[in-house]
């Protein structure tokens, strides 16, 4: 597999592949699309494919049920449950979806909670802040899955793969791939070829991404690995009515919130999903994140003991009885949730991982600082690593 840039005289359009439809995946396709097409050069716009394991783009997860009686749906952002803009780039980025409505600012209220001791005892509530437009947090509507939907929509030049497993890059055969002229064939774990690829981008989660390029002499394999992920466990819950909630979540509660940061406890935050911005319709939803650190501690424990340890520990929180206890319950473990960002470290010394003798690229949040504006960040370097080359100088 050699070297094959494309220089000023290629008319070809660049094949790229880019494995995992995450947003890192989709919005490196979105601007890549965007700079090929912008340049006031003669290169052509890439051919862009992403192949993705699940059924869906996007990992802003979003899991509902509907109430047979009521026709309505308790809903959970089981994934990231916001996001936040705080450089000028990504809040352009971001802009044209705000204006339609698609994205808007959370302005939640935001409280320490300290669970009780004791089931007489009430959990100890304290005002923490307000979540505002100066610093804004986001969200998408009316589902977390809805922005990420959009931004595939918007493709022009790319193919979604769905269900499609990229095999290691390990299997490859070299020499077939000089003979036929092109730089990279994919194939699926069942030994389908996929195609050949002048670029191959992956935006796995780092432990999945060492596992692609495992031996296949990614020059840069050693730091894959090198930044920590962490697991999450997340609880959903949900009640039949405003009605039936325990005190602690009730238009009762001495003190009114949208999101608590818990103390003491194996939990982290609780989410209020009925209370964020175009969500009124919603049945009585909330959605709890454990602590990363307690989570990877369990993260291959049976899902369903873990959930039992998550629901006491809302229980103490949230202080619910017999009568308010929730009717809805449902749990899901991220095995890759969290990046482990250490502040000693040089934070310029963090990006995108590049081959480019394969013409590989390794990218994802975890090679940032794990949010989804690293998402942005990390596909804005991809896609100069990208265009400089082709680019007409």
């Amino acid at each position: 597999m050699t070297h094959h840039p494309l220089n000023r005289t290629d008319t070809t359009s660049p094949k790229i592949a880019i494995i995992g439809g995450g947003l890192t995946g989709l919005f490196t396709a979105t601007l890549l699309e965007r700079a090929f097409s912008q340049g006031n050069d003669k290169t052509p716009v890439p051919n862009i494919t992403i192949f993705e394991k699940s059924r869906s783009v996007g990992r802003l997860a979003t899991r509902y049920r509907t109430d047979s009686q009521t026709g309505k749906n308790w809903q959970w952002a089981f994934g990231a449950q916001f996001f936040t803009a705080k450089t000028a780039s990504f809040r352009h980025f971001i802009a044209p979806w705000l204006e339609t409505g698609l994205l808007h600012p959370w302005c939640a209220q935001v409280v320490n909670l300290t669970p009780a001791n004791n089931s007489i005892e009430s959990s100890d509530i304290q005002s923490k802040e307000q979540w505002n437009t100066t610093q804004a947090r986001y969200i998408s509507t009316p589902k977390m899955t809805s922005w990420g939907r959009k931004v595939a929509d918007e493709l022009q030049h790319t193919t979604m793969k769905f269900k499609t497993r990229v095999a290691p890059l390990a299997q490859y055969d070299s020499s077939i791939a000089e003979k036929v002229d092109k730089k990279t064939e994919l194939f699926d774990d069942t030994g389908a070829s996929l195609g050949y690829f002048d670029w191959v981008i992956c935006t796995a989660p780092n432990g999945q991404a060492a596992e692609l390029m495992e031996s296949s002499g990614f020059a840069a394999q050693s730091k894959i690995t090198e930044p920590q992920m962490q697991a999450c466990y997340t609880l959903m819950l949900g009640w039949s009515d405003i009605a039936a909630l325990p005190k602690t979540l009730s238009s009762l509660a001495a003190q009114q919130w949208d999101v608590a940061y818990l103390n003491n406890s194996i939990l982290d935050r609780v989410f209020i999903e009925h209370q964020k911005p175009a969500h009124d319709d919603l049945l009585p939803s909330i959605t709890i994140h454990a602590s990363n650190h307690w989570s990877e501690q369990h993260v291959d424990d049976d899902i369903e003991t873990v959930q039992a340890q998550l629901l006491q520990a809302a229980q103490q929180a949230l202080s619910w009885n017999e009568e308010s206890a929730p009717s809805q319950i449902d749990s899901h473990r991220w095995r890759y949730a969290a990046t482990v960002v250490n502040d000693n470290n040089d934070k310029d010394a963090s990006g995108i991982l590049v081959d480019e003798t394969h013409q590989w690229i390794v990218s994802g949040d975890w090679c940032g600082q794990g949010n989804i504006e690293s998402c942005y960040q990390m596909a804005q370097q991809t896609v100069e690593a990208i265009y400089n080359i082709h680019k007409v100088v």
